[in-house]
């Protein structure tokens, strides 16, 4: 992550903005007092809040754990030709 300071970010904000959402990369504000922020893009706060709602359910973990473990040994659910068919004609 890089880092700048408030004055840094202050004088230079349009160029830090753009650098932000077009990156995707988080920029570390530092202040004097040691009270440092962190600008992200919406986009990019948005997926980050979606994955730690997915990592704090347990039971869509439960899920995912299940999901990982039967695809691995093959015994999960597979579809018909017909339906394979159909999903592939869409």
């Amino acid at each position: 992550m890089d880092s700048t300071t408030v004055n840094k970010f202050r004088d230079s904000l349009k160029t830090f903005v753009e650098q932000v959402v077009s990156q995707h990369s988080p920029l570390r504000v530092t202040r004097r007092n040691g009270s440092d922020f962190v600008v992200m893009s919406a986009e990019d706060w948005e997926r980050d809040q979606e994955t730690l709602y997915v990592l704090q359910n347990t039971s869509l973990m439960r899920q995912i754990a299940d999901s990982s473990t039967t695809h691995a040994t093959r015994t999960g659910y597979a579809p018909t030709k017909e339906q394979l068919d159909e999903i592939v004609g869409v």
